[in-house]
């Protein structure tokens, strides 16, 4: 792969209960929820150090001292921010406006894709040394899971509905306004919804293994219930 100066943007959450997978606490219990976003958090830090296309980046919410953050620094040899307030795009707008400022390049990615690689992660640092201004990672719910630039565009962050399916067309439309050249990933998954943890059974590529107590068995029809789901994912 040519060398790009590149740095990997991560935007995580601190794992506090009620605040973290919200969508999933009537399927699986607060506790469950926060103990599959702090595996998602470690899996995607994980992929993001291994795939060492730059330093790594973790942009926390509401506050990099929080206990876990300072464990995922010492793990993982990450870089600690602060995520500012406001909506999705103010913060993700913040994060590229500084890290521009440090190198030529930029990738940013969340913590709810455990579907996205280190090959994902090696094309979009590969597109960008090849001059494109932006790559991005499409998500089959609208949004996008990956957003890599070379420039610092304030008009790709301003008036979407963030959390909605139009997301991605909307950012597109804001590409071809600034017109720039850019690339899409394959579209990738993420774990949001119930009927993502049986998907995360079959698909999934967390390592080792997951206790996932307290699981609905009306809210997610299909998953193995005995007081308790034991999850082998895939490395």
């Amino acid at each position: 792969m040519k060398r790009i100066d590149c740095r990997l943007i991560v935007f995580a959450k601190a794992p506090i209960s009620g605040q973290v997978k919200t969508r999933l606490i009537p399927s699986m219990g607060a506790s469950a929820a926060v103990a599959l976003h702090e595996k998602l958090v470690f899996h995607c830090l994980a992929t993001a150090v291994k795939t060492h296309v730059g330093p790594v980046d973790l942009w926390c919410a509401p506050s990099a001292r929080h206990p876990f953050f300072i464990h995922c620094r010492r793990k993982f040899q990450v870089e600690l921010h602060n995520q500012p307030n406001g909506d999705l795009g103010r913060r993700m707008a913040f994060a590229f406006s500084k890290t521009l400022k440090r190198a030529s390049s930029a990738i940013l990615i969340g913590t709810d894709c455990p579907s996205l690689t280190q090959a994902d992660l090696k094309e979009a640092a590969e597109i960008l040394a090849q001059g494109f201004d932006a790559v991005i990672g499409p998500a089959e719910d609208g949004g996008y899971v990956l957003l890599g630039l070379r420039h610092y565009a304030p008009d790709l962050f301003s008036g979407i509905s963030w959390g909605t399916n139009r997301v991605m067309e909307k950012t597109r439309l804001r590409l071809r306004r600034l017109k720039w050249r850019w690339h899409e990933l394959p579209e990738r998954w993420d774990v949001d919804r119930p009927e993502d943890l049986e998907r995360l059974m079959t698909e999934g590529h967390l390592k080792s293994t997951l206790r996932l107590p307290s699981i609905n068995a009306g809210a997610c029809s299909g998953l193995t219930l005995s007081g308790a789901l034991h999850t082998t994912l895939k490395g």
